[in-house]
């Protein structure tokens, strides 16, 4: 009864995550520990399709979970990288980086859908359509933009994307979509006695099956939030589709708030794009204090943020500020109120001017 109970969970995790982002069938979802171990592990599969002098295009906005697995790949069978730069003026993809990058000997293309160190919301849409027009794969890091916008695999016309469950108020779990087509003709790393059927045939060992319970509980409660009536709701995708409108609806004017209050404290500096085009992670600096310093100030007051990288070195990087402690992050959500930013505000403006 209990592996009953147990295979039944597993297919309505599976279903919902489809639901989610907009998958034909539950099929097409993978569980996994994290994006990180997931994509690590599908770009071994992937690989098995290339060939020495074949080409990968990473960028420099992405997290390093979108970026490491490529280059180590690409060091591992005799491949071409390529990188799509932004301007860090408009904080978006460079356009003419795009078009060099993406030849005829592409491949795959790795790509975030929102930066989580800018915020920038990118055109992936566009660059999924550049990508299968060559012949390549498309790889979506979804990680920081599933949990603000309505996340569209159909729309977007990628091959794959990822996220992550604790980012929209999940637990730790891992989740990629591929299209079925493609998962089909790759080669799975897994066990002999495993099953070669989808999803199972990537999803290798003891599935956290804990994890993929309180994955369908956090699908669970977006869609509560765009339930037409209480207890009711048939069609849980298009309750995802309204939960995401409220969401935006009240995420939007928080982080126009932050920014403008931001922007008003003397010696702060704001990166990344304006409000709008982007989810609402904000970045920035202060001439005044280091980011570590100003995270630890605020952690005494009951804000809690990150400093440094997030991973995303290579943001950090190519804004030069990996010598001076990168970045400090804060991120709204739909619960977050405009007392709250107001407070932010104001310690931050009281710590950073008062280490003048």
């Amino acid at each position: 009864m209990t592996s009953r109970r147990t295979d039944l969970l597993k297919a309505e995790a599976h279903d919902a995550m489809a639901d989610l982002v907009g998958a034909e069938s539950g099929d097409e979802i993978i569980f996994g520990q994290n994006m990180t171990s997931l994509t690590f592990s599908l770009s071994r599969s992937m690989g098995r399709e290339l060939d020495p002098g074949d080409e990968i295009v990473v960028t420099r906005m992405d997290h390093d979970a979108n970026v490491s697995p490529w280059l180590m790949l690409a060091g591992d069978l005799g491949l071409t990288v390529r990188w799509i730069d932004f301007n860090p003026e408009t904080n978006r993809y460079d356009e003419t980086s795009v078009d060099e990058a993406i030849t005829d000997r592409t491949r795959i293309v790795a790509v975030n859908y929102a930066s989580n160190a800018l915020g920038t919301v990118n055109d992936v849409r566009d660059i999924s359509a550049r990508a299968r027009a060559v012949g390549a794969w498309s790889y979506v890091d979804a990680v920081q933009y599933t949990p603000h916008l309505v996340t569209d695999v159909q729309a977007i016309g990628c091959d794959f994307l990822a996220c992550s469950a604790y980012k929209f108020f999940g637990p730790h779990q891992g989740i990629v979509w591929g299209q079925r087509q493609v998962l089909e003709r790759l080669t799975p790393y897994k066990v002999r006695p495993a099953s070669n059927e989808l999803p199972t045939r990537f999803e290798t060992g003891t599935l956290s099956h804990e994890g993929m319970a309180g994955t369908l509980g956090a699908v669970e409660y977006l869609a509560g939030l765009g339930r037409e009536t209480e207890g009711g709701g048939t069609n849980r995708r298009a309750d995802i589709i309204r939960a995401f409108e409220r969401i935006e609806a009240t995420e939007r004017p928080l982080c126009q708030r932050l920014l403008a209050g931001l922007e008003a404290i003397r010696g702060v500096r704001l990166y990344g794009p304006g409000s709008e085009g982007r989810v609402p992670t904000v970045a920035f600096t202060s001439e005044y204090i280091s980011p570590a310093a100003l995270a630890r100030s605020l952690a005494e007051h009951n804000i809690f943020v990150w400093d440094g990288d997030y991973y995303a070195m290579e943001v950090i990087e190519r804004l030069g500020l990996a010598e001076t402690g990168g970045m400090l992050r804060v991120g709204l959500a739909h619960y977050n109120t405009e007392e709250e930013v107001d407070t932010f505000l104001d310690v931050v403006e009281h710590v950073s001017t008062g280490a003048r």
